[in-house]
């Protein structure tokens, strides 16, 4: 709206600097009157183009303006309609830019020589692990935390217990923020199922310490728990556990008191507990490994190579039962 008013204001003066060119006043003051508003008139139309270019022609200040401002005062009575005539119609009638489809560029060159590889570890050079053990950029350490959210908690946790041990604040913070997260989620259940054990139905309560003994399990074996709170966590999923197999004994509730047994150092006891697991018809497949465990922790080392060669070849062949038949088979 400015530039509109200045470009009027211009086109008013020049019209008057013409009609004092051609006025019956003396030669000085026509010429004076028309120097006056010629100049005036001038840096009006300067101004507003100034005011209407990019930005990228706008500088440097003053020199853009002045050369406008230049171009049409030293042009006697043409010098501002050539102006306008220039650049009047690229302001109100900018060309449109093509779209280019493809843009052409040179094959680049092969290196001469093997580029550098930087020094910090990468993820592919290591585990987490030893991320956060050798990496020296704190940032990088973080990433490694933050790769554990989509990690089983068997696998996080002793990945996050390392990290409390980071010289680093954050890390530390957002290791133990994760620990937390995952711990207040299994303390949850427990509460929840705690609280509706008084008015739940006989069958419920079955199922209800079923649901127990598996999240006191949980605590337990991603090792959550330690010290005596894990002996407390193994006594309260033992407890559960046997109070489940009173009202509805499966081969599942079987494997689990099994393991609870194993984890408590109770080994005839976890045999048993196999046993009848295998008995309601648990797959004897999937009892081999904690069978070997057992047979191991006896000392009974021709056992162990017995319960491993049952399993199926597949499964030997991954993780981590890959390293155990190599070794034992």
């Amino acid at each position: 709206m400015i530039s509109k008013w200045l470009f009027s204001g211009a086109a008013l003066l020049e019209i008057g600097s013409w009609a004092s060119a051609v006025s019956d006043l003396p030669v000085h003051q026509a010429a004076l009157l028309y120097a006056s508003a010629h100049g005036l008139g001038s840096a009006m139309l300067a101004a507003g183009i100034w005011l209407l270019l990019p930005r990228r022609y706008r500088y440097p200040f003053p020199w853009s303006p002045l050369f406008i401002f230049s171009v049409s005062f030293f042009i006697p009575l043409i010098g501002m309609i050539g102006v306008a005539l220039a650049l009047f119609p690229a302001l109100y009638l900018p060309r449109k830019r093509k779209v280019q489809p493809w843009e052409a560029t040179a094959v680049p060159e092969l290196p001469f020589k093997p580029r550098e590889r930087k020094q910090e570890l990468m993820f592919s050079d290591g585990g987490l692990q030893d991320v956060l053990r050798h990496a020296r950029d704190p940032d990088q350490r973080l990433t490694a935390i933050f790769a554990t959210r989509r990690m089983r908690s068997k696998e996080a946790i002793p990945i996050l217990k390392l990290a409390l041990r980071d010289p680093s604040d954050d890390v530390r913070l957002l290791a133990y923020s994760m620990l937390d997260q995952r711990e207040s989620r299994i303390n949850q259940r427990i509460e929840h199922a705690l609280a509706s054990m008084d008015s739940a139905s006989t069958d419920r309560k079955i199922a209800l310490h079923g649901e127990l003994a598996r999240w006191y399990w949980e605590l337990a074996y991603v090792g959550l728990a330690q010290g005596s709170v894990l002996d407390h966590v193994l006594q309260q999923a033992w407890s559960h556990v046997t109070a489940a197999l009173l009202g509805n004994p499966g081969g599942e509730l079987h494997l689990l008191a099994g393991r609870i047994a194993m984890e408590q150092g109770n080994l005839d006891e976890a045999l048993a507990q196999f046993d009848r697991s295998a008995q309601s018809g648990m797959d004897a497949m999937q009892l081999a490994p904690y069978r070997a465990e057992i047979a191991f922790l006896r000392q009974r080392y021709d056992e162990v190579a017995q319960m491993l060669a049952t399993m199926p070849a597949e499964l030997l062949q991954r993780p981590p039962f890959a390293a155990l038949a190599r070794y034992w088979l």
